[in-house]
């Protein structure tokens, strides 16, 4: 299976259902098993995976957890109904989402309310987690589903950060970067190296989009 194409024009591809993501206040307690708050990210160090063994000898210990990670800025921006985002970190540019149909979605004017962000494609990480720290302390959202590769729609969720601190989520955990409320934002982006990605096509897999809410009149606490 061919790696997919992540810069494209909105109106190649299809009208389709959307599925509506539950939105939820970000706290220690609503990440565990996806990660945690970080405060301060000058202090906290990104996991890396272990090298898999291979076979029955072991994997020596103190190796195979070497690779250490990247760091650079990972823009967001809204260009009419589309949002873009810019990973410095991994040199990758990406059509994240858009406002409304694809079909209708322009990138000269908005035509729709950004109280949403229609979500085309996830992917995880296996060799390490991944930091997203707010650089302009403004409220964003990171869309995560827990570990394996039998995803559904139904098992995505979107975590509402206020501003006040950046979302780590582990190794394995399907996410599409981060979603900023207003039109542009800056996070810090921290990730391991190898940076191996498994991706999902959520419109050609499940046949839906995945509509993640930017409102926080739609946000639950759990």
């Amino acid at each position: 299976m061919s790696a997919p194409e992540y810069m494209f024009e909105a109106s190649s591809k299809p009208s389709l259902p959307w599925h509506d993501v539950p939105l939820i206040r970000a706290t220690n307690d609503s990440l565990k098993g996806y990660g945690q708050l970080v405060e301060d990210p000058a202090t906290f160090d990104i996991e890396i995976t272990r090298w898999p063994q291979q076979g029955w000898r072991p994997i020596d210990e103190g190796t195979g957890d070497e690779g250490g990670y990247v760091e650079g800025t990972f823009k967001c921006d809204w260009r009419g109904d589309v949002l873009y985002g810019e990973n410095e970190a991994v040199k990758g540019n990406y059509v994240l989402g858009w406002s409304n149909d694809p079909q209708k979605a322009r990138t000269d004017s908005q035509t729709a309310p950004r109280d949403q962000v229609l979500l085309w494609h996830m992917n995880y990480h296996p060799d390490g987690g991944q930091l997203f720290f707010p650089l302009d302390r403004k409220p964003f959202i990171v869309p995560a589903a827990l570990p394996g590769d039998n995803l559904r729609p139904e098992k995505v969720v979107a975590f509402w950060g206020d501003g006040s601190a950046g979302i780590y989520i582990h190794a394995g955990i399907w996410h599409e970067g981060v979603f900023p409320i207003e039109d542009s934002q800056r996070f810090l982006d921290r990730q391991g190296a190898v940076h191996a990605r498994v991706s999902a096509d959520i419109g050609k897999e499940f046949g839906v989009y995945l509509s993640c809410p930017l409102s926080a009149d739609k946000m639950k606490d759990l």
